[in-house]
């Protein structure tokens, strides 16, 4: 299906139904693009829309990312705080675009994100709680630097499927297993796995995501 002239670079795969569908919105990792976890979209089940769109800041040679991630002379890792902040909320206007433009229903919308795509998930999860439904956030954490925390009542109401490998290399298991703790926090349903990877996703990952959705 053509993409339409939306605000961010996206892929789609359409729901089978005629009906405003459910939305799947892919958000990719740092360093790289909308292809990437497209390639799940096969799998997924047919009555979602699956939309992946490509993060706004381009990385030299290639990629792209939500946001800066920079190191000083001691190695030490820094996040642009505004640079995601801003991915946020564009996350947020896109969210709106594409309910307009491809009949999505708007009361089932699923963010499926990997790496720096889950902490966009999160954020934007939990600052707009009324626009999403479902949260899948593999080999990622929550950053509350990123959150300004909306309606308690909206928040709880969230689900979560969260991941992450037992020896990843890239995000520190230990900052994962914060995930389900602050979530219990806030009241919100979350469900969480580790899987004997580094950062990625391997197939009985994959197939947990899938039995996950089945039920919410």
């Amino acid at each position: 299906m053509t993409t339409k002239p939306l605000s961010l670079i996206h892929l789609i795969r359409p729901s089978v139904s005629d009906e405003p569908a459910p939305l799947i919105l892919m958000l990719h990792g740092y360093g790289s693009d909308e292809n990437d976890l497209f390639g799940f979209a096969d799998y997924l089940p047919e009555k979602y829309t699956i939309i992946s769109v490509r993060a706004p800041y381009k990385l030299q040679p290639m990629g792209n990312a939500w946001y800066a991630i920079n190191f000083d002379a001691n190695a030490n890792k820094f996040s642009d705080t505004d640079q995601a902040i801003e991915s946020r909320d564009r996350i947020k206007n896109f969210i709106h675009e594409a309910i307009e433009a491809y009949n999505i229903n708007k009361n089932d919308i699923t963010l499926f994100g990997f790496s720096q795509g889950t902490i966009l998930s999160f954020a934007t999860a939990l600052t707009y709680p009324s626009l999403v439904k479902n949260i899948i956030g593999l080999s990622g954490y929550i950053d509350k630097n990123l959150i300004e925390m909306g309606d308690v009542n909206q928040i709880k109401n969230l689900n979560v499927f969260s991941s992450h490998g037992s020896v990843d290399q890239v995000i520190p298991v230990d900052w994962a297993r914060k995930t389900p703790e602050i979530l219990k926090e806030m009241n919100v349903n979350c469900t969480y796995k580790e899987f004997p990877v580094g950062h990625g996703v391997n197939q009985d990952n994959f197939q947990a995501v899938l039995e996950w959705l089945k039920k919410h």
